[in-house]
């Protein structure tokens, strides 16, 4: 795999989003018969950071079933699982710089209104028949230059919400490598207006088992499992963190608390 190629896996696995019901499928077709180009690149988006050991087993479905959960809307209720960076004290200059931010997003972005625009700018929606919140629309080439620098008018993804006609925009993410820091976040989108986060304390079950609807109970980023000695205890694989540092923006809101909704 060139070297180009394996970066955009990994930035795209810092949009976070497939759904469990895709790559439980695909973990259980890939024993079947090899995925192609187009299955390996939508799998490898959700896996490539910390997951390459996942590709082939079961357990891809626990991080993929919390996935599929944060993904929608309820990030809040992740717990010990999910990381949000603190406000900090408000002042004049980040919330001048917070608006610039929204006012050079909303223009660049005002063609994606008509969602087919999106998809013909290379932008990818993941899984349009699985019922969610908001739906991912992922630019690969913006991920890759998202773990390099910070372009307002390049969101990573695009987030929109199902209609009887379509799609509708709503907002963006921004990305951020996980390496980044929290001075280096907030050089990107000001910590005292919006609050970044991540997902944490990830354990998977042990390499080859099969899971069922109970496992998904104790591992993966909704599971009871939250330190790496209770993972060790039962045979699993510790992840600290997976994929990279993500905000929303939400340009057509009014009020700044709703346009950098936490």
């Amino acid at each position: 795999m060139d070297i180009k190629k394996s970066a955009l896996i990994i930035l795209a696995a810092a949009a976070l989003l497939l759904p469990l019901h895709a790559l439980s499928q695909q973990s259980q077709d890939s024993k079947k018969t090899p995925p192609s180009p187009a299955q390996s690149r939508s799998g490898d988006s959700m896996a490539g950071m910390d997951m390459d050991d996942m590709q082939h087993d079961g357990a891809k479905g626990a991080a993929a079933q919390s996935a599929n959960d944060s993904m929608s809307g309820h990030h809040m209720d992740m717990g010990a699982h999910m990381f949000m960076t603190d406000l900090r004290a408000e002042n004049p200059a980040d919330d001048k710089r917070a608006t610039q931010i929204v006012e050079t997003l909303r223009p660049a972005i005002a063609k994606y209104k008509d969602y087919k625009v999106a998809l013909a700018d290379d932008f990818q929606i993941f899984m349009p028949n699985v019922p969610q919140e908001h739906y991912h629309f992922t630019n690969y080439t913006y991920a890759f230059k998202a773990s390099f620098g910070f372009n307002p008018e390049r969101p990573t993804s695009l987030l929109y919400k199902k209609t009887s006609e379509g799609y509708e925009l709503e907002g963006a993410m921004y990305t951020a490598p996980k390496r980044a820091s929290l001075d280096e976040l907030n050089e990107r989108v000001p910590l005292s207006v919006a609050r970044w986060h991540k997902h944490v304390n990830l354990c998977l079950p042990p390499k080859g088992a099969h899971l069922q609807d109970a496992d998904l109970k104790e591992f993966g980023l909704r599971g009871s499992i939250a330190t790496q000695d209770a993972c060790n205890a039962v045979g699993g694989r510790w992840i600290p963190q997976i994929f990279g540092w993500m905000v929303h923006v939400y340009p057509y809101e009014t009020e700044p608390a709703k346009i950098w909704a936490h």
